[in-house]
C-alpha cells in the first residue's frame, strides 16, 4: 500500500534538512509543495486551523489564498484565522470576500454575521442574518439572532431564539451562559441564576458561568458561594467577585470580609483582591 502523505512529508523534509547546511531554496520548496496531493493540503489546512498560533495561521492562509485565489477553502481558512487572532475588522472583510464567492454557503453568511457582531457592527450583522433563508436552522444562527435581539432589548424574541439554540446543540453550556447574562442585564436575577447553574451542570469547567452565577446571587443579597465544582484559585476569584458585588450593593462590611477571605484563600498573592481591599479601606478612612 502506498503512502503519498508520508512520501510528500519526506520530500519536504529533505529540503528542510538541506537548508540547514546551505540555506533553504524557497522556490524549490514552493514547487515541491505544489505537488502535494489535495488530501495532504487539506490535512495541513486543518492543522493550521486547530493547533497553530492564529497569527501564524493568518500568514499561512494569506500566502496560500494569494497563490490560489479561486480556492474558497483557503479564503475560509484566512477568515477563520483572522477571527481567532482577534483581528476582527480584517476578519469581517475576509468573510465578506468568502460570501461574495459563488461557491459560498449559508454557513458562510452566518460566520460573516458572527464576525460583524465581534466587530460591534450590530446593524450589518442583522442585515447579514436577514439575508439567510429561514429554512437554514442551525445552532449558531439562532445564537446570533438571540444576541441581536438582546442588543435591541427585544426580550421575548431573545428568549425564543436562545431556547431554539439550546435545542440544536449537544453542548449548550455557552449559550445558556449567554442567556443567563441576558436575564442578568434585565434584572431577572432568579432566572439568570437558574440558567448559569444549568450551564455549569453541562460544563463544570466554564468559569464565566460560575462568575456570573456569583454576580446574580450577589445582586439578590446572597453572599454565600454556590455549591459548584471549583478549584482553590477559582474559589478565591469568586469570593473576590462576591465581595465587589456586596460593596456595589452597599454592604461594605460584608464586602470587606469577603475580600479578606479571597486573599486568605488564594494559594499565591492575590494582587487584584489586595488592591480592591486597600482601595476600600482608604476610602473608608478618608
Amino acid at each position: 500500500m502506498r503512502h503519498p502523505f508520508i512520501v510528500s512529508l519526506c520530500v519536504t523534509g529533505a529540503f528542510v534538512l538541506a537548508g540547514c547546511e546551505q540555506g533553504i531554496d524557497t522556490e524549490a520548496v514552493d514547487r515541491e509543495f505544489q505537488g502535494v496531493n489535495v488530501i495532504d493540503g487539506t490535512n495541513l489546512n486543518e492543522v493550521m486551523l486547530s493547533v497553530s498560533d492564529p497569527n501564524e495561521a493568518v500568514t499561512y492562509f494569506q500566502r496560500a489564498s494569494t497563490a490560489e485565489p479561486d480556492r474558497i477553502d483557503l479564503s475560509r481558512g484566512l477568515a477563520v484565522s483572522l477571527i481567532r487572532a482577534k483581528r476582527h475588522t480584517e476578519g469581517v472583510a475576509a468573510w465578506a470576500r468568502v460570501v461574495d464567492n459563488d461557491a459560498s454557503t449559508n454557513d458562510d453568511r452566518v460566520e460573516l454575521a458572527d464576525a460583524l457582531i465581534r466587530n460591534k457592527e450590530w446593524d450589518r450583522a442583522e442585515t447579514a442574518l436577514n439575508a439567510i433563508p429561514p429554512t437554514h436552522e442551525t445552532y449558531k444562527r439562532y445564537r446570533l439572532e438571540a444576541m441581536i435581539a438582546d442588543s435591541k432589548q427585544q426580550w421575548d424574541k431573545a428568549d425564543s431564539f436562545y431556547e431554539t439554540a439550546v435545542g440544536l446543540t449537544t453542548t449548550p453550556a455557552s449559550v445558556m451562559n449567554n442567556w443567563g447574562f441576558s436575564k442578568l442585564t434585565r434584572g431577572d436575577y432568579s432566572g439568570a441564576e437558574r440558567l448559569f447553574t444549568e450551564a455549569i451542570r453541562n460544563d463544570g469547567s466554564l468559569f464565566t458561568a460560575k462568575n456570573n452565577l456569583v454576580l446574580a446571587r450577589g445582586a439578590r443579597g446572597n453572599y454565600v458561594l454556590p455549591v459548584v465544582p471549583m478549584t482553590q484559585i477559582e474559589r478565591a476569584e469568586l469570593l473576590h467577585t462576591l465581595g465587589l458585588a456586596a460593596i456595589k450593593k452597599g454592604d461594605v462590611v460584608t464586602g470587606q470580609g469577603l475580600l479578606r477571605e479571597a486573599i486568605d484563600t488564594h494559594p499565591q498573592h492575590f494582587e487584584a483582591a489586595s488592591r480592591s481591599l486597600k482601595a476600600l479601606e482608604n476610602n473608608i478612612v478618608n
